[in-house]
């Protein structure tokens, strides 16, 4: 199957979001589609899907051109799209949410779903209950389950918005795996992606956009110099990449921002037991593991968000005992969810509606002038590119995630973050650890999940280390290497953890 693409342009106002490409997917290959946030490779995907319509140009499947006017239309030509932020219901089951977009009436066979869910997640390595509810699920097993119900609808051409984001590193190799074995049996696969290893572990070519423009299709094996010159028009140079591979300053002494003592948390089928730790002013701790291990619930619980069932949390010398997220919050954390747009952001609200929503001495009355002049600084400040009037749907994943920062209080003691950079390109990625160094030179601790192994020894001065409930005190980066902690989250090497490191279970 073919896919062609020709003149292919998507207007906004005065933005030309796609103008004018031409590109080829041919059968059996593995296409990367590289470009930094906001170069236009989600507005193009959606109009190949079926989620938005182009305004000039034609697709030609198989040589004849096609009319794609909506994702059912794009599923009956065999070609689906696995978004960045799964596209699912959270209050009903994976088999229910597996079987939708396929023919079965109002009496589909849920128990032949329920049996093509689990053997295709065998397949592909993962672990999803199809009686859980989506609710219950990490970012990570959403998107998982995505990919299955895709495949299962038969794609032929399958698009895939940075799908290894949150998932584990053995599963990156089963999934790398598979998308490999289907371009061989003649799928076309469409992987966009801002992780330029990625994509050179993968892909048999690659097409890079900047500013809505198709500047540059590359074949395997790929110069890493050559793609970031194409993606950001020039070479970055050592500061700038600096940025992207330095690791943070360690963290400096004094009283801990946050201390748990003896932390119980019981939630579904996870249990946490016993676990201790303190954070210090300008130190970075990670949370690793793999999904459903428990590190976003135990992080969940720092910000107030989770009930924890026994032990205590204390930030700086404050009890925090019963205390709500509200609570949290005045006293000085931060908290920045995985999901922008259904647990930090308000879809249909554009930029200046959120800085009116957050302003702090905010009251009865909306004070439009100020929220206009606070929206007009922080763009400006932190280079998002949009205006107060932008909807923040409308904006890129590295746009949304910089709206976050900016919407962050000024005087924070701790940030807790899940997977800073996920989804975002090399720029944006240097550009958001350098706002959180920033914080930490301000004396603010900074606690983050992250999939990436890179990136968490690259930042983090500690790493706790998550497996089935097991929690390991924080162990210093500077002990650890990819493999060593790659075994770690995978439930091996534990009982080589020597006294101080012991794990709570």
């Amino acid at each position: 199957m073919t896919i062609e693409l020709d003149s292919i342009t998507k207007i906004y106002g005065s933005l030309r979001a796609n103008d004018g490409i031409d590109l080829t997917v041919p059968p059996s290959s593995v296409l990367g589609i590289l470009g930094e946030n906001g170069a236009g490779k989600s507005t193009l995907m959606k109009i190949l899907s079926g989620f938005i319509a182009h305004d000039e140009g034609t697709i030609r499947v198989d040589g004849k051109p096609v009319a794609i006017g909506s994702p059912s239309d794009a599923i009956a030509l065999g070609i689906g799209m696995l978004h960045q932020d799964p596209l699912d219901f959270l209050s009903m089951t994976l088999a229910d949410n597996f079987i939708l977009g396929r023919p079965g009436g109002f009496f589909p066979d849920r128990r032949a779903a329920a049996r093509e869910l689990r053997e295709l997640s065998a397949r592909f390595g993962f672990d999803l209950d199809p009686d859980s509810y989506v609710e219950n699920l990490t970012v990570g097993e959403r998107q998982q389950l995505e990919i299955l119900r895709l495949f299962s609808l038969g794609a032929r051409v399958l698009i895939l918005d940075e799908p290894t984001t949150g998932i584990s590193l053995p599963q990156k190799a089963k999934l790398f795996e598979t998308l490999k074995r289907l371009a061989q049996e003649g799928m076309s696969i469409l992987f966009v992606s801002h992780k330029l290893e990625d994509v050179e572990a993968l892909c048999s070519g690659a097409a890079v956009l900047r500013k809505g423009a198709l500047v540059g299709e590359v074949k395997a094996p790929f110069d890493t110099r050559e793609l970031v010159r194409l993606m950001f028009g020039r070479d970055l140079d050592a500061g700038e990449l600096a940025e992207a591979e330095t690791a943070m300053d360690g963290g400096a002494p004094g009283e801990p921002v946050l201390r748990a003592r003896d932390i119980c948390i019981e939630s579904g089928r996870l249990s946490i037991r016993g676990v201790d730790f303190a954070v210090a002013p300008g130190e970075v701790i990670a949370f690793a593991g793999m999904e459903g291990s428990g590190q976003d619930v135990f992080l969940g619980a720092c910000a107030g968000l989770v009930r924890h069932s026994g032990g205590k949390f204390y930030i700086a010398s404050r009890d925090m005992g019963g205390r709500s997220h509200h609570d949290y919050k005045r006293a000085g954390v931060g908290y920045l969810p995985a999901a922008r747009l259904e647990k930090a952001l308000v879809p249909g609200l554009n930029l200046e509606d959120h800085f009116a929503l957050t302003d702090p001495k905010g009251g009865f009355f909306i004070d439009r002038k100020k929220a206009r002049k606070v929206a007009e600084e922080r763009i400006a400040s932190f280079k998002i590119k949009g205006s107060p009037e932008s909807p923040v749907e409308s904006l890129s994943g590295g746009n949304q995630q910089r709206a976050l920062l900016s919407l962050l209080a000024e005087k924070l003691s701790l940030v807790l973050v899940e997977h800073p950079t996920r989804g975002l390109d090399i720029e944006s990625t240097a550009y958001v650890w350098d706002r959180l160094k920033t914080r930490c030179a301000g004396g603010a601790a900074i606690v983050f999940i992250s999939s990436d192994l890179d990136e968490v020894l690259r930042y983090a001065d500690r790493v706790v280390v998550f497996y089935a409930g097991k929690v390991s005190p924080p162990i210093p980066a500077s002990r650890l290497s990819t493999e060593r902690l790659g075994e770690l989250i995978g439930g091996k090497g534990w009982e080589a953890l020597g006294e101080t490191e012991a794990p709570h279970a």
